[in-house]
């Protein structure tokens, strides 16, 4: 039987690892299909030889792990060769999310996916697969601060980021529940913790 499932979105630097870690704290499950997307595109990862096989050796590094940044770079304004790789990657990080969620122990899981509302749109049974979609806010100024100091990145370099990714009322018409990340990080506790008791009870009805 599948847990009752909270997909945690946001955009770049929204804070949507700051919200899972709250969630964390107060005993949930959470799953970060980041994670498992670098562990499945790691040395020895289960996409490594399907990656290879589909685009060539040389978006495989010297240890045996895909290099990221020349996918990165080769797929961003390539439609075609970006399906191609989330065909590969999508079935994957399903079947490990899957399996993760139902071996929680916790009342219910949050699922956290940084574009989940793009992934919903190509796709609409990805929204089947959340009891509710929790969003990580705050205005595109403040994300291009805050990735700008944490990455180094050029402010041309985190607009381009952003114009590839929804738009910000996208994912808030995409939410069932809204957290604001626009001030201190502080602020996050208590309003996660008010979904968390939210959430309890929906798992529990």
């Amino acid at each position: 039987m599948n847990p009752y499932t909270v997909g945690l979105t946001g955009g770049i630097g929204s804070g949507k690892s700051a919200a899972g870690a709250e969630f964390e704290k107060l005993g949930v499950a959470v799953i970060d299909s980041d994670a498992i997307a670098h562990a499945l595109t790691a040395p020895g990862g289960a996409a490594i030889e399907p990656v290879r096989a589909a685009f060539g050796a040389a978006f495989i590094g010297a240890n045996g792990a895909m290099d990221r940044g020349r996918m990165r770079e080769h797929v961003f304004n390539a439609p075609a060769e970006r399906a191609r790789l989330e065909a590969i990657l999508h079935p994957l990080i399903r079947t490990e999310t899957a399996a993760q969620a139902r071996a929680a122990t916790s009342a219910y899981v949050v699922l956290m996916i940084p574009l989940l509302v793009e992934a919903a749109r190509r796709d609409p049974d990805w929204r089947t697969r959340f009891d509710r979609i929790a969003v990580v806010d705050c205005s595109e100024a403040t994300q291009v601060r805050r990735v700008m100091a944490r990455n180094g990145y050029t402010e041309e370099a985190v607009q381009r980021i952003l114009s590839a990714q929804a738009s910000r009322a996208d994912r808030l018409a995409a939410a069932d529940d809204v957290i604001d990340n626009e001030g201190a990080v502080a602020a996050l506790a208590p309003q996660v913790a008010r979904l968390h008791r939210s959430y309890l009870h929906l798992a529990a009805a």
